[in-house]
């Protein structure tokens, strides 16, 4: 039971696992052994070295489970799209995954983002840089890439460009989807896509939640977690 009852966070992009501290406590409480460890790329003590796509995260989780036999898997946003590539080329190390607010999906650029390629062309005129940064973050409030810096900018990049929708019909994993309502980062019609086409999968949507539950509503999440874990450890 002991095995059973372990818990690998992936937290999100540009996060850290301080921020899963009330979560982890709760379920803690329950007997969980929960580890969140920092996702490299994110602090000063483990900045990239050259700029990494998502094959080398999912290496580096496995290098980092490879003496645990068994344990469930949450991956929250970014670390969803690690979760979700992990879980299918590596099942026999997984007793159950967690998808939280998920990244992964890649849509279609809108017609806005067609008009910022077009601008590009004119990147060679003076002030392009500052009405680049004005856009994003005042029109489009995507500064994931502009606050990204040195390797990580360029892994940013790398990430974004992978489309992981055929990788959810290879996952052979009982999975809980949990998703807020009020999500604005990733939109609850991409939780939809992931339970209809993750072959064991089912879906809960936290009402009144955004892209953070973890911090929004906690106690719930944990609750949520909890429920799952044992319900496949009994």
């Amino acid at each position: 039971m002991e095995n059973c009852q372990s818990i690998i966070i992936l937290h999100g992009w540009q996060s850290s696992k301080e921020k899963w501290n009330k979560v982890k406590e709760l379920l803690e409480k329950e007997g969980i052994e929960v580890i969140i460890p920092d996702l490299p790329g994110f602090k000063q003590e483990n900045r990239l070295t050259r700029p990494w796509n998502l094959d080398d995260y999912v290496e580096w989780l496995e290098n980092f489970t490879e003496e645990k036999k068994e344990f469930f898997l949450l991956g929250h946003s970014f670390g969803g799209r690690i979760s979700i590539k992990f879980a299918s080329q590596f099942p026999q190390k997984i007793r159950g995954l967690i998808l939280v607010a998920s990244a992964g999906i890649r849509h279609k650029k809108s017609f806005i983002f067609s008009l910022l390629l077009y601008l590009k062309r004119f990147s060679f005129l003076p002030g392009y840089n500052f009405f680049r940064h004005i856009f994003y973050k005042k029109i489009l409030k995507k500064t994931d890439y502009i606050s990204a810096k040195g390797h990580l900018r360029e892994t940013f990049k790398n990430i974004i460009e992978e489309d992981l929708t055929d990788f959810l019909s290879r996952i052979r994993i009982k999975t809980l989807i949990l998703w807020g309502d009020k999500d604005k980062i990733t939109p609850l019609c991409d939780a939809y896509l992931m339970k209809e086409k993750i072959p064991d999968a089912e879906l809960e949507v936290l009402e009144s939640v955004g892209h953070a539950p973890y911090l929004e509503c906690p106690e719930i999440l944990a609750e949520r977690i909890i429920r799952f874990i044992k319900k496949l450890c009994l």
